[in-house]
């Protein structure tokens, strides 16, 4: 078994243990304006926490890759969602931020190495040492990430918890492991999810693979659609768009489990389509567990 497997095998426990440290009073307090930012997967999870986090109205929050964010605009405060803690765009973030002075913003830091830059450059620091992971594509400690996120909103996991274990214990839907293409759908912070399920089936198979927000699929890249090719929706699915999709010949999946527990399925399929490639899913072409970028001279 993979190190990929064992880490996505693990997500239930893990979701347990991070809900228990949404307390940490590095986490945003209702009220506060804030950026949310992270690279890779780190910023598909800050997307949904950002839709969340407003849609629960807790505050104005918005989401950037950390090589994107305006610094100058006014946070309370700027969370960083980095595994490593060594990410040179999320590094960089952080210092330019602490070199503001005065009322600047207050960082924060969720990470899964204690030992790393990130520590010492923001203010307050979430580890999540038990979700780090040995594979360079990262399933747990993305999903832990967001399971705290949520508890600290006062969502109930048990049944997002529940649903990650029928989602690990039932068959993957027939014929996805040989299919051509998967174009994925998300709505509000399952648009986040959906963009991080693509992201996943790429690093992990090589798999051709999209994500569009679910009612502007139908504005062009339904076009795609065909037999043999997937469409697979997070979330509430827009009236009528089964049966578009299904005109085409394409396959249509409709995830009745809670979004982070379809997530599960679809990074289990990304195993299974990277064996039938005779691909190892712990070492995807091109990638490193960190980007870390040389200094400029």
């Amino acid at each position: 078994m993979s190190h990929t497997e064992t880490e996505i095998a693990s997500q239930p426990a893990c979701w347990s243990r991070a809900a228990g440290l949404s307390s940490s009073s590095a986490l945003p307090t209702r009220g506060e304006r804030v950026a949310v930012v992270g690279c890779g997967t780190s910023w598909f999870i800050a997307q949904a926490y950002a839709a969340l986090r407003e849609g629960a109205g807790h505050g104005e929050t918005d989401a950037f890759p950390a090589s994107e964010a305006p610094i100058g605009r006014r946070y309370d405060r700027v969370l960083a969602l980095t595994r490593s803690g060594t990410t040179t765009e999320v590094l960089d973030l952080l210092r330019r931020v602490r070199e503001q002075g005065g009322e600047r913003a207050r960082t924060a830091a969720v990470t899964a190495d204690p030992h790393t830059p990130v520590m010492s450059l923001a203010d307050e620091v979430v580890v999540l040492d038990f979700a780090d992971e040995r594979s360079v594509v990262q399933t747990r400690f993305a999903t832990a990430q967001l399971a705290m996120l949520r508890a600290h909103l006062g969502e109930d996991l048990t049944g997002a918890i529940a649903d990650a274990e029928r989602a690990l214990a039932e068959p993957l839907p027939p014929g996805l492991v040989a299919a051509e293409q998967f174009s994925f759908l998300g709505t509000g912070w399952t648009y986040g999810l959906a963009r991080e399920a693509a992201l996943k089936m790429r690093e992990a198979s090589q798999s051709w693979t999209e994500a569009y927000l679910a009612m502007e699929y139908r504005h062009g890249p339904i076009s795609i659609a065909a037999p043999g090719r997937v469409t697979w929706a997070f979330g509430p699915v827009p009236r009528g768009l089964r049966s578009e999709v299904e005109a085409t010949g394409a396959t249509f999946v409709e995830g009745g489990l809670d979004p982070m527990a379809e997530l599960v399925r679809v990074q289990r399929l990304a195993v299974a389509r990277a064996h039938a490639r005779g691909l190892d899913p712990d070492t995807p072409a091109h990638l490193t567990r960190s980007v870390i970028l040389p200094e400029s001279p």
